[in-house]
């Protein structure tokens, strides 16, 4: 599946918001540091793990709560701008951003299932006016 310009776009304009205001302690060095995929548990619980190890110091990874750096999304509402699934190709190859800030993300092809799986399982729908 390819995604287009478009959704890169969408991507690298999230993780660039996410970071722009993120003092250096906040670039978690789990981020940086490429772990192996778990093993265990369910899809949506490995996600889940993933994003706390490497997401959480920036955004807000739960059903609820607000992220700790104010301008990054919380992961709940991603679908609210792009369809998640759309976004494994740009998991698989790698996000990156020209924010300092924002780690490359790079995963292997088990933690964008994963990933998905959990991001997928978390979307709350936009509130209507």
């Amino acid at each position: 599946m390819r995604i287009g310009i478009k959704a890169l776009a969408v991507v690298g304009a999230l993780c660039a918001a996410s970071c722009a205001h993120a003092p250096p302690s906040a670039t978690p060095k789990a981020a940086l540091s490429a772990e192996p995929a778990a093993t265990g548990g369910d899809p949506v619980t490995r996600g889940k793990a993933l994003v706390e190890a490497r997401c959480s110091a920036c955004h807000a990874v739960g059903d609820t709560g607000g992220s700790p750096v104010s301008p990054a999304p919380p992961f709940r509402t991603l679908a609210q701008r792009y369809p998640v699934a759309n976004l494994q190709e740009a998991f698989a190859e790698g996000i990156s951003t020209g924010h300092p800030k924002m780690p490359q993300i790079a995963l292997e092809a088990g933690q964008v299932r994963d990933l998905i799986a959990y991001l997928e399982s978390i979307q709350t729908p936009a509130k209507a006016n």
